[in-house]
């Protein structure tokens, strides 16, 4: 549907995405492929993503950031299930797409024709994602929401300080790590089938992605046999990882590793301590961190955070302050790294995709389409088969 003609080639021109998901993991993992050239027509219903709906902040002409976030370079379709018409385009669709993602309850498309065994058997080489919250077995019943999976798997146990409640991470961690395993698990498939020429279907579920995501942590209960607790801005096995108070704010200092921590007591003036057989090795400084924490603090305090900042980054002593969003937009754009994009004709903002290829570079051709606003263009291609330019 997409006239590429005219744009360097990038890696996905030509894969053809049926997105039938909605809110967050789905929608920013097939983002993510819209950047890199596939053709994404967003299927919703009648009613909206729900993220449209999800206010505020809003953007100047009412957009929800939340929705304008994760759709970027698609397009929309309006298609009712329950409206025969509209099925026939959906299935139609679904039997035209390289790749079909979905996070509808497990089982719930196959009244549709709409699973997977029914698109394939109209689509034999579709790659086709299922995402869920907990997975298709015992936990199939089980609503998908990334504030329960923090809950359920742990992470808010993780999350607070040691003597108080537990909370949320600031974002839906495990719905963006659900689309980029996602993510992932797509461009694997097609680059099979580009060898075998057979789909397959994928699933990826918020559960599964928070037991893999949890690293470390999953590791200490799994390997060790020890269940990690909350420990505030602390980190378990290292010292000092965490903010420490200068004369004015916080700082966060990372020193992860035996010369790190070197380098940090010669500026703070005080090497002596990285010879003290208490605090020469990481376990030591670890093991006993409330000995070592008040001496850092000590010299810490004579000094603002700019200056400690400009003083440990000249000896590469890992540090940072701690900055607001704004701050941190305006920081990675003094970095350089050009954090803000403007989409479409005309020229919303949005933030790029994270990925910098040498060859291409990801498109940002199509602002968060309007409800419905492709649903002609999308019948009106899906009914000319000599247009379609089928890729499979």
């Amino acid at each position: 549907m997409t006239d590429s003609s005219s744009t360097p080639a990038r890696p996905l021109d030509g894969i053809v995405i049926a997105d039938l998901s909605r809110v967050l993991a789905g929608p920013y993992a097939t983002m993510l492929l819209a950047d890199m050239g596939a053709e994404v027509i967003k299927v919703e219903s009648p009613g909206g993503d729900d993220t449209r709906s999800w206010v505020p902040p809003v953007r100047e002409d009412g957009v929800s950031t939340y929705y304008a976030a994760i759709n970027r370079n698609k397009k929309s379709i309006v298609l009712d299930f329950k409206n025969d018409d509209d099925l026939a385009v959906a299935q139609a669709l679904t039997a035209h797409a390289d790749v079909v993602v979905e996070n509808f309850k497990p089982g719930g498309l196959k009244r549709f024709g709409l699973d997977y065994d029914s698109v394939r058997d109209r689509n034999d080489p579709v790659v086709y994602c299922s995402i869920s919250g907990f997975g298709t077995a015992e936990g199939a019943s089980l609503p998908g929401y990334d504030l329960i999976v923090q809950a359920m798997s742990g992470l808010m146990s993780l999350t607070g300080d040691s003597d108080g409640p537990a909370y949320r991470a600031g974002i839906s961690v495990f719905d963006v790590m659900a689309g980029l395993h996602s993510t992932i698990g797509i461009l694997a498939a097609l680059r099979l089938r580009s060898e075998t020429g057979r789909g397959q279907h994928i699933e990826t579920s918020l559960m599964a992605s928070a037991m893999s995501g949890l690293v470390n942590q999953t590791s200490a209960y799994v390997a060790g046999g020890v269940t990690p607790t909350r420990m505030g801005n602390a980190h378990p096995s290292l010292f000092p990882y965490e903010p420490l108070p200068t004369a004015d704010n916080d700082l966060i200092i990372t020193a992860g590793n035996d010369n790190q921590f070197r380098k940090l007591v010669e500026v703070l003036g005080v090497p002596e301590l990285a010879d003290d057989e208490r605090f020469a090795r990481n376990e030591g400084r670890t093991e006993r961190r409330e000995e070592l924490r008040p001496l850092l603090v000590e010299r810490l305090a004579t000094q603002p955070a700019a200056y400690w900042f400009d003083k440990l980054n000249a000896v590469g002593v890992p540090n940072g302050p701690i900055n607001t969003i704004a701050e941190g937009v305006q920081y990675a754009e003094k970095l350089g790294l050009n954090p803000v994009v403007q989409v479409g004709d005309d020229a919303v903002p949005g933030v790029r995709n994270p990925i910098t290829f040498s060859t291409f570079t990801p498109r940002y051709d199509l602002a968060p389409p309007a409800l419905g606003a492709d649903s002609d263009a999308v019948r009106d291609w899906l009914s000319t088969p000599a247009t379609r330019g089928d890729q499979k």
